[in-house]
């Protein structure tokens, strides 16, 4: 299959959808770009799969960095390697930023994931970001104090995307706080047009959550119904975002099946995938068509309405107060594993520093 044949090419070129690399591994991005990708994704367990993989560009770039800045602790330098990966990244999809008029070729990166009960350390640290590159976007959790931490940082001219959101109520909380924001921003005289907000959906999260409690609580629920959990979620707020004229764009993250990518092709929405998944769906013979208008079966909406609360409270748009976002089940979840990822991370860095002979006495 040549290049011009990708399915995923062809999903772009039909329009409005567009897609993203899940990753800001250099190799990848080039692939994914090639195939139509307009953008690409960070977080701290992404970091950590590109410092693994890019291992030869990047442990010499720690030691120097360790060598060059002897005072600096493992934490600073590891955010210097999470900001070098990140400008990196952004500079190979300037291009496409420049030549969009900075509509595309976006670059998120993550906060830090310990911080998502602080909405001024997000913050703080999203505007640092920002400074890094032109094509920067920030990524917040819909927490409780990130909702809050979105609005103050959409006011102050940063360009966000919304993550650890399952739940139609958090991405309508976040698409709410970013109109408040952006209408902040105009008001002191910025230009909220040039930004282009986006809010994630962690589908496969939302189905792996739904699986979970199945398990847990021994239900009997129709397989196939559990793997429409996250695209049921994500077709209901697309229909709210449509209708309401919210300014922030859904994107679908956390992929496990190729429903992720078929079931919401067409849509004005971003698809972020990882590299493993765009090769599977590009060798799959699938010629994409759109369905994103296309509702899920009814009996499977009816299914996991009946046997999962959980699920009614991702489906239903006023089915998770705000103070509820942090202690959902798949935030929990993938809050532990974020932080989880970002020591693992810091350990790593801290090893590759440790394992140079030169600096075991730093």
């Amino acid at each position: 299959m040549t290049v011009a044949d990708s399915p995923l090419l062809r999903t772009v070129q039909m329009g409005p959808t567009e897609y993203w690399n899940d990753s800001c591994a250099v190799s990848e991005l080039a692939y994914a770009i090639d195939r139509g990708a307009t953008g690409a994704t960070s977080n701290p367990s992404i970091v950590l799969d590109v410092l693994r993989k890019e291992r030869d560009y990047w442990e010499p770039r720690v030691r120097e960095l360790a060598a060059s800045n002897p005072t600096w602790t493992e934490v600073e330098l590891t955010w210097a390697i999470i900001e070098a990966m990140a400008i990196r990244g952004a500079a190979t999809l300037a291009p496409i930023h420049e030549s969009s008029g900075g509509r595309r070729g976006w670059l998120s990166v993550q906060t830090n994931p310990a911080n998502y009960p602080n909405r001024d350390f997000m913050v703080e640290q999203a505007l640092r970001f920002t400074g890094l590159a032109r094509n920067i976007q920030v990524k917040f959790p819909a927490t409780q104090a990130g909702i809050a931490a979105i609005e103050e940082a959409t006011a102050r001219g940063v360009n966000i995307n919304a993550t650890v959101c399952f739940t139609v109520p958090q991405a309508i909380a976040v698409a709410e706080a970013v109109e408040r924001g952006l209408d902040r921003l105009d008001k002191t005289g910025g230009d909220s047009a040039r930004l282009t907000p986006v809010v994630t959906i962690m589908i496969g999260r939302l189905d792996d959550w739904m699986k979970a409690v199945a398990a847990r609580d021994g239900l009997s629920v129709d397989p196939a119904a559990l793997d429409w959990a996250g695209i049921a979620a994500f077709k209901r707020a697309y229909a709210i975002f449509q209708e309401r004229g919210y300014r922030s764009r859904l994107l679908s993250a956390a992929y496990r099946h190729h429903l992720h990518w078929t079931e919401l092709v067409g849509g004005n929405v971003i698809m972020t995938i990882p590299y493993s998944w765009q090769v599977r769906f590009n060798k799959s013979g699938i010629d994409p068509t759109p369905r994103m208008d296309l509702p899920v079966d009814p009996r499977h909406i009816a299914e996991l309405v009946e046997r999962i609360p959980d699920f009614s409270r991702a489906y239903e748009p006023n089915g998770l107060r705000v103070d509820e976002f942090d202690t959902y089940g798949a935030a929990v979840r993938t809050l532990r594993s974020f932080v989880a990822a970002y020591h693992d991370l810091i350990a790593v860095i801290r090893d590759i520093v440790l394992s140079n002979p030169d600096l075991r006495s730093l």
